[in-house]
């Protein structure tokens, strides 16, 4: 059940290289006239044991009737590996009984500033957080995109005044932000800042924020923490000190320092006023 701001597919993904299904997994993304092309990868896979990730299902509302005689007709006799996992937003015209038979699960971002951070990097596999050829300016650098992701999520808690619209920004956003990062850093002798942010405030988080000022902002966050300063150890995020760049070490050491981070950030941990 998708819920706003969230987008399963890579950790789907990441599900079924550790179950060794990866080469054995076809997903499809549905909408007009994609009904007949799901219903074919299903009869595919159910003989020969292959998973089926059928997207968005609330946008083939019309071809859900089919889906649901299809899964009234999966039993025993078909092969024990084969999966059907399907997407889709909660929708009133979603099959009953498909939900009956299913197991249901949601994935929502954290809520709180910690939550968000902690979560991220605990998601992070080891060749995502040391193999680089930069190790020290990365790990700085991964830091800072990873506690924006944070910020510009939380701060939608706080109504108008966080965001004109409260945009879904997804871990996807960052997860291509961190494989530019890798990308540049490991290219270039001195660190791109200006296509870092570029990149990061106009094109992979930019892409979903309309408002002027919200682009304006987006911007001038993202640049407060991917910026020459964050390569110095120590160097603050906020005026209270809490929060700030760390010297590179393994991820233990990320994990431990943002575990010390408050439940209940104040809002100068957004830039933001404290009577906000």
């Amino acid at each position: 059940m998708l819920s706003k701001g969230s987008d399963p597919v890579a950790s789907f993904e990441r599900f079924a290289e550790e179950a060794n299904m990866a080469k054995k997994c076809e997903k499809i993304s549905l909408g007009r006239g994609q009904g007949p092309k799901a219903e074919i990868m299903i009869n595919e896979n159910l003989n020969r044991g292959g998973w089926v990730l059928l997207m968005n299902c609330h946008l083939a509302v019309s071809w859900m009737p089919k889906l649901e005689a299809i899964v009234e007709q999966i039993d025993d006799t078909k092969h024990r590996d084969f999966r059907l996992w399907l997407t889709s937003t909660p929708n009133p015209h979603f099959p009953v009984s498909i939900l009956q038979n299913s197991v249901k699960m949601t994935l929502e971002p954290p809520s709180g500033l910690k939550s968000n951070v902690l979560q991220t990097y605990e998601a992070l596999s080891p060749e995502e957080f040391d193999e680089c050829t930069k190790p020290e300016t990365y790990k700085k650098l991964l830091f800072g995109f990873c506690f924006f992701h944070a910020i510009v999520q939380d701060r939608r808690k706080f109504g108008p005044i966080g965001w004109n619209i409260p945009y879904a920004f997804t871990n996807e956003d960052l997860i291509v932000s961190r494989r530019q990062l890798k990308k540049f850093v490991e290219a270039y002798d001195d660190v791109p800042f200006e296509v870092l942010n570029m990149l990061g405030a106009q094109i992979n988080y930019g892409g979903r924020v309309t408002q002027t000022q919200d682009i304006r902002l987006i911007r001038t966050i993202l640049e407060s923490f991917i910026n020459t300063d964050i390569l110095t150890e120590g160097h603050k995020f906020s005026e209270s000190g809490i929060y700030y760049s760390l010297a590179p070490g393994d991820k233990e050491d990320y994990l431990d320092y943002i575990k010390t981070l408050p439940l209940n950030p104040d809002p100068e941990a957004f830039g933001l006023h404290d009577n906000a």
